[in-house]
C-alpha cells in the first residue's frame, strides 16, 4: 500500500518525493551509489522514483519482475511525455505569435 501511495504522489511532484526518499534511505536501499539518484533528480525524476519502488517493493530475491518493469516503463513514459509536451508547447507559442 505504501508503494502505491508514493507512486501516486510522485506523479504530482517527483522531485519532492525523491528528496523524501533520499532522507529516509529508501534510495540507498535501491541504488548502490548516490550518483544515479542524484542524476535522476535532475534528469528523469519519475523514472528514478519508479526504479526505487520497483527495487524496494516489487523485487523478489533481488530481481525486478514484470510488475517492476512495468512501473519503470510508466516512469520513463511520464518523464519523456513531460519533456515532449514542453517542447510542443514552446513551438505552439512561437507559432501563435506570428
Amino acid at each position: 500500500m505504501g508503494g502505491c501511495l508514493v507512486a501516486l504522489v510522485s506523479l504530482i511532484t517527483p522531485r519532492v518525493v525523491l528528496a523524501v526518499m533520499w532522507l529516509t534511505d529508501y534510495t540507498t536501499r535501491a541504488f548502490e551509489s548516490g550518483l544515479w539518484p542524484t542524476l535522476g533528480f535532475f534528469v528523469l525524476p519519475t523514472t528514478t522514483v519508479a526504479y526505487a519502488i520497483a527495487r524496494n517493493e516489487l523485487a523478489t530475491r533481488g530481481e525486478i519482475g514484470l510488475a517492476g518493469v512495468l512501473v519503470i516503463v510508466v516512469g520513463v513514459l511520464v518523464d519523456l511525455g513531460g519533456l515532449g509536451s514542453g517542447a510542443r508547447s514552446r513551438r505552439w507559442k512561437r507559432r501563435s505569435w506570428r
